[in-house]
């Protein structure tokens, strides 16, 4: 059984995208938004003032890993229990992965990511994972861009599973290319990462302070430019996740200058954390074992920059959760401690706090990076990410006076633990509406929600991505 669906009227409310603040009615019907006017004359189901609140259209968050197999299991969240938070914090979009094992078809892969993920709340698609190359990979990559999955995720690191060399990676580039897709790297070079995580290991360094120690930031930023490189020779599109280090990011400002079509995201913890986190005792220092690990107070600066000049496009999440129970397997080897911490729930209360809150970022911004820019670099735009009529009814209408504190006792996420332990936060949703549904209200969950739509996406190839590039220094979302 599902909710039937009411026709909606949201009265008064400080409407922000991307490019527009107004306050103004919005008329839902349907999963769609029908009318955005000021004192709108309809009949509506359902009226909810708004007046005083911001209304946001729902987040887009571009990369998360659900039931993601590990050797210390399964992380923590399923695509239903990380549904959940997504929605509680306003994420009614999820863009997950397909990593297949090395022999198997992607094509087959994506086929059984799609069924896994069948319990999801919120919306859903999928980048694919080109894990080797050979002479089946290009005829694969083009079937999956037809079947409506057109972004390809590679790995520099994780060598010996699902990690691929510079070779394998150009071939990847100019097959994504030749079909009209875009790449997504994850940038860190592998072999001398390996080589330290071994060395360290074998002279007796086992805490977690020497993951972050054994993936330096100029291992980063050597592979970001080793990346660039390669779509430049290929002409391939490429967004580049999780950019940590200040080094990458001279070089991404470099090739955007040259209007190479170049995009990057970051994470709230790559903008809030600082390497200090892996001096705490192991139960703590764990929690912040991810890959990139967590840098300086100089990059956490340079990214929030990065933002703001429109050199990053957007902010995910890489939610990736596990329990501590998980994270005890590394407590001998920092090598065994599962890479990831969980976050889909906290995004926008994290990006209003402390960059809108703190003046960092401007509502307009944080709009963009969290909703906007993901829907139009992954073919979404404009039912997804925006306000308009004819987009769909995903919306989150935020009270910005409202104020709680993170805990792992009281969040959403499937995990005993969170990496955002005893952070504050100013704002909360009241509403977060879904396909012209409400799924939350006043912080709990609607019951008997709808489950989410699999989301096939198109785009036209290279022109596609340079309609979206930024103007750096401008608060602009495309040059179109």
């Amino acid at each position: 059984m599902t909710l039937t669906k009411v026709s909606i009227l949201i009265k008064n409310g400080r409407i922000i995208t991307s490019v527009t603040d107004k306050v103004s009615d919005i008329y839902i019907e349907g999963d769609k938004i029908k009318a955005i006017g000021k004192n709108l004359d309809v009949k509506s189901e359902l009226v909810i003032d708004a007046d005083g609140l911001f209304v946001f259209p729902g987040g887009i968050d571009p990369h998360v890993h659900m039931h993601l197999p590990t050797p210390a299991g399964f992380s923590a969240d399923d695509f239903h229990s990380g549904s959940i938070a997504a929605l509680y914090g306003g994420t009614t979009t999820l863009i997950d992965f397909v990593t297949p094992q090395r022999g198997q078809s992607m094509v087959e892969a994506l086929k059984l990511r799609i069924e896994e993920a069948k319990d999801s709340l919120a919306d859903y698609s999928f980048h694919v994972s080109p894990v080797e190359w050979n002479k089946k990979i290009g005829n694969e990559i083009e079937e999956c861009i037809g079947m409506g999955f057109p972004s390809f995720k590679i790995y520099m690191a994780y060598k010996n599973s699902i990690g691929i060399d510079d070779n394998a990676l150009y071939h990847v580039m100019h097959a994504v290319a030749k079909h009209g897709g875009i790449v997504l790297a994850h940038c860190e070079k592998g072999d001398e990462i390996e080589q330290l995580r071994n060395s360290f290991y074998e002279q007796g360094n086992t805490s977690p302070k020497y993951h972050a120690l054994s993936r330096p930031s100029h291992l980063e930023a050597l592979a970001v430019r080793r990346a660039i490189d390669l779509a430049d020779q290929t002409q391939c599109p490429l967004y580049i996740v999780h950019v940590s280090a200040s080094e990458s990011v001279k070089h991404i400002i470099q090739a955007q200058k040259s209007e190479q079509p170049l995009y990057a995201e970051t994470c709230p913890q790559y903008l809030l954390l600082n390497e200090s986190v892996y001096e705490m005792e192991f139960t703590n220092a764990a929690k912040f074992v991810m890959s990139p690990p967590i840098r300086s107070e100089k990059d956490n600066h340079t990214l929030w920059q990065a933002i703001a000049n429109g050199n990053i496009s957007s902010v995910g999440t890489d939610h990736c959760p596990f329990t501590m129970e998980q994270k005890m397997q590394g407590k001998d080897d920092f090598r065994k401690i599962p890479n990831g911490a969980g976050g889909v729930e906290h995004r926008l209360g994290l990006l209003y706090t402390y960059g809108v809150a703190a003046g960092k970022i401007s509502l307009k911004k944080m709009v963009d990076v969290f909703s906007t820019q993901p829907a139009k670099l992954f073919g979404l735009y404009p039912k997804k990410g925006e306000i308009a009529v004819g987009s769909d009814a995903d919306i989150v209408i935020w009270n910005p006076s409202k104020s709680s504190k993170i805990s792992a006792k009281s969040h959403h996420s499937n995990t005993d633990i969170s990496a955002w332990e005893g952070f504050n936060i100013k704002g909360e949703p009241t509403h977060v509406i879904k396909g012209g549904a409400i799924a939350i209200e006043n912080g709990k969950l609607a019951p008997n929600i709808e489950k989410g739509n699999l989301l096939k996406r198109q785009t036209t190839g290279r022109s596609h991505y340079f309609k979206y590039l930024h103007t750096p220094g401008s608060n602009n979302c495309g040059r179109v």
